[in-house]
This record gives structure tokens, C-alpha cells and sequence, in this order.
């Protein structure tokens, strides 16, 4: 049996995150008849069809069994990768590439302090990094486009990729309420969370992870909006300030985004949930058995200490 190169892999694997020939060429820096040859190559190798050649669409139509070997020929060549990468980490860790997702309510208020410090402490590590919901950052670990992770636990996602991943907690991020000015409840020091039970509680659009951990510190199964407005959705936390400062409702915000400035003068009341205030946990998330799992673990105290604030 001829294995695959890595290669033909990359061509197989840009070509389906381009959806173009040329843009696909490109990407890995060579013409698009070498590209076309490559995968070719590849197909007669495995006696296999991957495209559908009589497609009438411009863009490439992969069968079936080719959108089957994309996704296998993403963890092969992510693997392979990490074979290099073990003698290079070894040699100097934190120095070079490293791919960092994280979710759209830490990333603007954490890395504006975390970023500075990983300069000074790692002058030699190039930070890349990608801001997106946690589903498609799970995904993208899993696949080996992204090396690591900066999310919220617990981490709800559909498949298998969440329960597989090792994390390293960095610490509780607790939640606040947020009233507009002069609501009721703002003449407490400290709300029970059960005083939240006849407001009407906004909070983001489906698919980030706050929606749940904040629907859940409330006991509520989703977030309300008046009948007839559930079109109108926040679909981050300073648009979610702004529907509060405008009368809409009430929300938890986590410490971490009221540290970084969310409110911005906004004409809104932040108060304490009374006792055990809930939250959710910050924390770094890698591949099982990644090569680089101990440069994580050595990287986990620069960025509590950004949450931290310090």
C-alpha cells in the first residue's frame, strides 16, 4: 500500500478550506497544475474518487468519501506535525508558532494586559490567534488547526472533541448583575440570585458558552425577550450592556469583562449576587497527549496572573 505524503495532504486539506483550485495553490505556495497533479496522484494512489469531476459548480464538490478523508487527513497531518514539533519544544520551549483560540467574552478583556506579558516573559513565541464561538474552537483543536485554547469551562459542545481535551483551570470568573439605572433591585447592596425570577434575564445569542453558564447560574432554561422580539439578540457583551442601559432587561456579567471596561460609562447598575456568587471557570484547554502539553502547564501561571489581574 502507497501511504499519502503530507503533501498531497495539505493540498487535499486547503484545497476543501479555500473551495477554490487557485486560492488553494496559493495557499500552499505552488501552481495550480501542480496542485491538480498532486491530488490526482492521490486519488489513483488510493482507487478512490475524492471529487466529483462532473460537477456543473466551480467550486470543488467533494463525494462523500472525499469530505471523510479531509476530515481523517486533518488529525494525520496534525499528528505528523506534532512529531516535529516534540524535538523542537524540547530544544526551546515557548519559542515559535502557537495557535491560540479563545472565545469572544475573554478576548477582548483578557489579552489587552495578557498579550504584553507573554512579550516580555516570551520574547521568542509567535502568538497567533483566533477569536471564535467554543464549538468551532473545539473543532478547530481537534483538527490541528489550533494548538490551544483559552474558553470557559464547563464546556457544552456537540460531539466528543470537548471531553477529550485536557484542561488547565486558571481561575473563577464570578458573575454580577447588571440593572438599568434606578432599577428597583439597585437599591440592594447584594441581589439573590432568586430576585432574578421576575426580570426578564438577556443574554447572548445561542452558540456561546456564556448564554449557558449565565442561563444556568439563573436556573433558566434560555434567555427571555419580549414575544415577538426573539429576532433581536446580543451577540456580544457590549451590545448586551447597551440593550440593558436601554430598559430590555437585566443580565450577568462576568467579573473579567466588568474588569475590562464593558460598561464604558453606560448608564447601567452593577450589583453583587448574593452568597456563593456563581460564574464560570477560565481555563486552557490542549490535545490529549500533545507534545506540548508541558509548555502549556508552564504557560498556565502568566495568563492566571493576567486574570488576576496582574
Amino acid at each position: 500500500m502507497i501511504l499519502p505524503s503530507p503533501q498531497q495532504l495539505r493540498y487535499l486539506i486547503a484545497l476543501a478550506d479555500h473551495g477554490h483550485f487557485g486560492r488553494a495553490a496559493t495557499a500552499c505556495a505552488v501552481t495550480q497544475s501542480t496542485l491538480s497533479a498532486g491530488l490526482i496522484a492521490l486519488e489513483r494512489q488510493m482507487a478512490a474518487q475524492l471529487l466529483e469531476r462532473a460537477s456543473a459548480s466551480k467550486r470543488p464538490v467533494f463525494t462523500p468519501l472525499g469530505r471523510e478523508v479531509v476530515a481523517r487527513a486533518r488529525v494525520a497531518l496534525a499528528a505528523l506535525e506534532a512529531v516535529a514539533e516534540t524535538a523542537a519544544t524540547a530544544r526551546d520551549p515557548l519559542t515559535g508558532p502557537l495557535r491560540l483560540g479563545v472565545i469572544p467574552t475573554i478576548g477582548p478583556f483578557l489579552l489587552p494586559r495578557l498579550m504584553p506579558a507573554l512579550r516580555r516573559a516570551y520574547p521568542r513565541l509567535r502568538l497567533w490567534l483566533r477569536e471564535d464561538l467554543t464549538e468551532r474552537l473545539v473543532q478547530g483543536l481537534e483538527t490541528g488547526r489550533l494548538d490551544l485554547l483559552l474558553l470557559a469551562l464547563p464546556v457544552a459542545v456537540a460531539g466528543a472533541a470537548a471531553g477529550q481535551m485536557e484542561t488547565l483551570p486558571l481561575g473563577e470568573d464570578a458573575f454580577s448583575v447588571a440593572l438599568p439605572a434606578g432599577h428597583r433591585l439597585a437599591a440592594r447592596e447584594v441581589v439573590p440570585v432568586e430576585a432574578l425570577a421576575g426580570e426578564r434575564v438577556l443574554l447572548l445569542e445561542d452558540g456561546h458558552c456564556l448564554r449557558d453558564h449565565a442561563a444556568a447560574a439563573c436556573g433558566l432554561p434560555r434567555g427571555i425577550l419580549p414575544a415577538g422580539e426573539e429576532g433581536f439578540a446580543a451577540t456580544s457583551l457590549h451590545t448586551l450592556v447597551q440593550m440593558v442601559a436601554g430598559g430590555l432587561g437585566v443580565t450577568l456579567l462576568p467579573q473579567l469583562a466588568l474588569d475590562g471596561g464593558v460598561l464604558a460609562g453606560a448608564p447601567v447598575e452593577v450589583r453583587r449576587l448574593e452568597g456563593a456568587a456563581p460564574g464560570r471557570v477560565l481555563a486552557l484547554a490542549w490535545r490529549p497527549r500533545s507534545p506540548r502539553a508541558a509548555e502549556f502547564q508552564g504557560l498556565g501561571p502568566a495568563v492566571a496572573a493576567a486574570i488576576a489581574g496582574g
